[in-house]
């Protein structure tokens, strides 16, 4: 294979793309090779070599623990539970809630294999533990996946003595996070309901 075929191959693999936006990225690029791909390089190095995981939230940012976690200015009793650093994004955009994050990492799935030992679950347990916490949302997507990992964590919290909730209204089922729209997102926070524990 030419090293066109493996860019080509490598972009087709990335979330939401497939060989034909794989070609029509790679046939850019060489139209523009000379001026987009250093900078490309440039800026995918700086991203390799800057950016870490929060140790304590699961984000991504150049610092650990990370800007938010850090924010004296944020409300540290409450943390909002998601799925993954696209949601932290599109819930920072909409400007909907002032509190920390926590960053699972992906969803429980039997059929991917993922149990709770693959996702970021224990340093979201240990904060509880540290009783600085009032409130836990979670705010994991409205999918099959994402609500049986709520669910997981809601029942897992529930001697904690803190708040469980979860995002209410405005979320259809199958909904995505970071495709809401700010006046959703909001509604959503508002009207958060409590979560029961199903034990």
């Amino acid at each position: 294979m030419t090293s066109l075929g493996e860019l080509i191959n490598l972009f087709s693999k990335l979330p939401s793309l497939g060989p034909r936006s794989a070609r029509r990225i790679v046939l850019y690029l060489l139209k523009n090779k000379d001026r987009v791909i250093p900078a490309l390089t440039s800026i995918m190095e700086k991203v390799r070599s800057e950016l870490v995981y929060c140790e304590k939230c699961g984000n991504v940012d150049i610092v650990s623990p990370c800007n938010i976690c850090i924010n004296v200015k944020r409300n540290h009793d409450k943390i909002c539970v998601i799925e993954d650093i696209g949601d932290l994004w599109a819930i920072e955009k909409s400007n909907a809630f002032d509190g920390k994050y926590h960053v699972l990492g992906g969803v429980l799935s039997a059929m991917d294999g993922v149990g709770p030992d693959e996702l970021n679950l224990t340093p979201l347990f240990q904060r509880l533990k540290e009783g600085n916490v009032k409130e836990v949302i979670i705010a994991t997507n409205a999918t099959t996946e994402g609500q049986i990992t709520g669910q997981y964590i809601a029942d897992k919290c529930s001697n904690s003595g803190v708040l469980i909730t979860k995002l209410a209204q405005g979320i259809p089922i199958g909904g995505e996070l970071d495709l809401l729209d700010y006046n959703t997102m909001s509604a959503a926070f508002t009207s958060r309901a409590e979560v029961k524990n199903t034990n």
